[in-house]
């Protein structure tokens, strides 16, 4: 843990202790054998504690975490023959969306991804993971040779939302995601799309229509980011962490809601403290329902898919103990 978060600190003063103690008893040859172990209880104890009750700003905290796995992560280890595609043969590449094609087990798929970086010159390499219009473009012109070919297409995404500069307003950002959007749910072929880190806004549904959304445990998908919700509901950036227990953002509130379909779960503490793992489990996840959905007639996947994305929404109003009307 060599970045921890703010919660995370009384967790890593109880792991610098531990190693010290090891240290000395190493040191001066004295048994600390009784100590170690307290200490490690109280670790144990320690992390149940923390990771067992995050708040949902906690878990936007983990989702944003620098030492989390990116797409390309994921990529070396759930995929195999990879092979990026450039470029919208319109304007240019965008590499905070590097696609292409590759082997989801036995099975070649159309991937789509968001990247962000580790340091300031992969960020600005990157564009911290932000798109601008012709990466939508060219997730399009990928979608279509996937239903040219009869490839599955899969999204992993992980964004705080598209570009907002004046480049990307001058090449039509918004109207670049809302052709995606439609062309999307006509594809004919299955779409999965997990979201791996953030899903912010219009940036993550630009690749995020799909016959099976999947999220990692502490991922997260909002309409706006807590920061921005806040500035507008209190004009104060300081309450994010009320604005995220209010946007219902968590994964956990997400498959409540219909939202998503299924939860990936991460490692204790989250993808970052082991990538082999959260790799291993999102790969199980988008094979097993790829499973499912190969074998679905086309018609029937988009009457699927239609009926999905427009129960998203709908409410009933009831009647409370005192007779008045309630959402």
């Amino acid at each position: 843990m060599d970045q921890p978060l703010d919660f995370e600190k009384p967790l890593f003063e109880l792991q610098k202790r531990l190693q010290d103690l090891k240290a000395h008893s190493d040191e001066h040859d004295v048994d600390l054998h009784a100590a170690v172990k307290a200490i490690e209880t109280k670790i144990r104890e320690t992390r149940r504690q923390i990771y067992g009750n995050l708040t949902a700003w906690q878990r936007v905290q983990i989702a944003r975490h620098v030492q989390r796995p990116f797409a390309l992560d994921y990529v070396e280890r759930c995929f195999t023959n990879w092979i990026e595609l450039r470029g919208d043969r319109l304007f240019a590449d965008d590499k905070a969306m590097p696609s292409g094609v590759a082997m989801l087990g036995t099975q070649r798929c159309i991937l789509i991804t968001h990247q962000k970086g580790r340091n300031t010159k992969e960020n600005v390499l990157r564009n911290f993971g932000c798109a601008h219009p012709e990466a939508y473009r060219k997730a399009l012109r990928l979608m279509r040779l996937a239903e040219k070919f009869a490839m599955p297409v899969i999204s992993l995404i992980d964004t705080p939302g598209a570009y907002p500069g004046i480049g990307s307003e001058e090449r039509h950002i918004s109207e670049a995601i809302a052709v995606n959007l439609r062309e999307m749910m006509s594809l004919r072929v299955p779409i999965i799309a997990a979201i791996i880190g953030e899903g912010g806004s219009g940036g993550a549904l630009g690749i995020g229509v799909a016959d099976r959304v999947l999220i990692l445990e502490n991922a997260y998908y909002s309409v706006i980011s807590p920061e921005a919700c806040s500035a507008i509901l209190w004009r104060d950036r300081r309450h994010a962490a009320e604005a995220a227990e209010a946007l219902k953002l968590t994964a956990q509130d997400l498959l409540k809601l219909g939202v998503v379909d299924e939860i990936v779960p991460e490692p204790e503490g989250g993808a970052h403290h082991d990538y082999d793992v959260a790799a291993s489990n999102l790969g199980d996840a988008l094979r097993q329902n790829l499973e499912k959905l190969l074998p679905t007639p086309v018609d029937e996947l988009l009457k699927e898919r239609y009926k999905k994305f427009r129960a998203l929404g709908n409410f009933a109003e009831g009647k409370t103990s005192s007779g008045s009307a309630r959402a």
